[in-house]
């Protein structure tokens, strides 16, 4: 059985909304990662059994290994169908916010969604909920948005209306979220979930060979490179770093979602718990920021104070306006800041 995590005043109101609402549009953040498809395309597929005209929309295109999904081809991207995706906003009764805390992190979609006159409800799982939406079900504790969807249509009574091709929506979501549960992913209740959607015919070895195993030949190059000439390990605050700049992005014919989970590698290095990975921004004059951490550092944290960022204790990102360099001084005073936790890992 599962605990029943969202509130039932919050069920009650999610249920009135979803009989009442003809149109629904689901929305995700900037630079959607498995979470943020899996979740969205999760409760699309089950809205679409409500009988509801439903849409995805996102800020920007999303990788290619999350292109195999089950309604993929559906989603529409804001910064190629702009006036198609404002009229659907405009037009909806309710929209659905997932994985995401504040309007600053749909980008460009930022003010279609706030002055939509649709009831606006929030989903997701990072700390520090805004209050743009008049349902907030916000739960930092949970491992993954998607593991929130699977649990607000369980708790709503349609665990039956959970299709295979949403079942394998919300499992992606999940695994990525939890790097293919290495990570954030101790409560036994996510294995029941699992269980619970090997039970809807998903092929979770399948999914993760998709997601995981179908990389371009681009993206390997890259890795040995990085490996090679672009990882700097700090021995003495047990932390690593990995940096890329655009022009050697291009040089090994970068795609989105090529770098995926370039942050962990670091991690398994010995005594390395704290690993950062420094990207300049193929579409914006910025750098994108990811930590990840082992243990009890709190990466989260130094996302915060550092990169104008956050997320989870063991996973979250930021952004960085300045040069490579600027960055990479950042970075270490982030490490000076914060020594005496890196070195109580020892």
């Amino acid at each position: 059985m599962l605990t029943k995590v969202i509130s039932q005043a919050d069920i009650d109101h999610v249920e009135k909304w979803f009989e009442r609402a003809e149109k629904i549009v689901i929305v995700s953040h900037v630079s959607p990662d498995g979470d943020a498809i899996g979740s969205s395309l999760g409760l699309y597929h089950f809205l679409n059994t409500q009988e509801k005209t439903v849409n995805v929309i996102v800020p920007n295109a999303f990788p290619d290994f999350l292109r195999w999904m089950p309604g993929a081809k559906d989603v529409i991207v804001y910064n190629r169908y702009k006036e198609f995706a404002d009229k659907l906003l405009n037009e909806a009764d309710v929209i659905c916010c997932l994985d995401f805390n504040v309007l600053s992190r749909i980008d460009e979609m930022e003010e279609a969604v706030k002055n939509s006159p649709a009831r606006k409800m929030m989903i997701d799982h990072h700390l520090y909920p805004g209050d743009f939406c008049q349902i907030v079900i916000s739960h930092p504790e949970i491992s993954s948005t998607s593991e929130l969807i699977f649990r607000l249509i369980c708790q709503l009574g349609n665990f039956s209306d959970i299709s295979k091709e949403g079942a394998e929506c919300i499992y992606t979501g999940m695994m990525t979220d939890t790097g293919g549960f290495t990570y954030n992913s101790n409560d036994r209740e996510i294995y029941f979930i699992i269980s619970e959607l090997l039970s809807k015919g998903i092929d979770k070895d399948d999914i993760y060979r998709r997601v995981f195993n179908t990389y371009s030949e681009g993206r390997l190059r890259l890795m040995g490179y990085v490996l090679y000439d672009k990882m700097e390990i700090y021995p003495d605050f047990n932390a690593a770093l990995i940096w890329l700049t655009r022009g050697e992005q291009k040089r090994f014919q970068y795609s989105k979602g090529d770098t995926e989970g370039f942050v962990n590698i670091p991690l398994s290095v010995k005594n390395v718990c704290f690993s950062a990975f420094l990207r300049e921004d193929t579409e914006k004059d910025m750098i994108k920021v990811s930590l990840r951490s082992v243990g009890s550092f709190p990466c989260n944290k130094v996302a915060s104070e550092f990169f104008n960022g956050g997320g989870h204790l063991n996973a979250s990102g930021g952004e960085f306006y300045g040069t490579m360099d600027e960055a990479i001084e950042r970075f270490k005073q982030a490490l000076k800041a914060y020594q005496d936790l890196l070195l109580a890992k020892k």
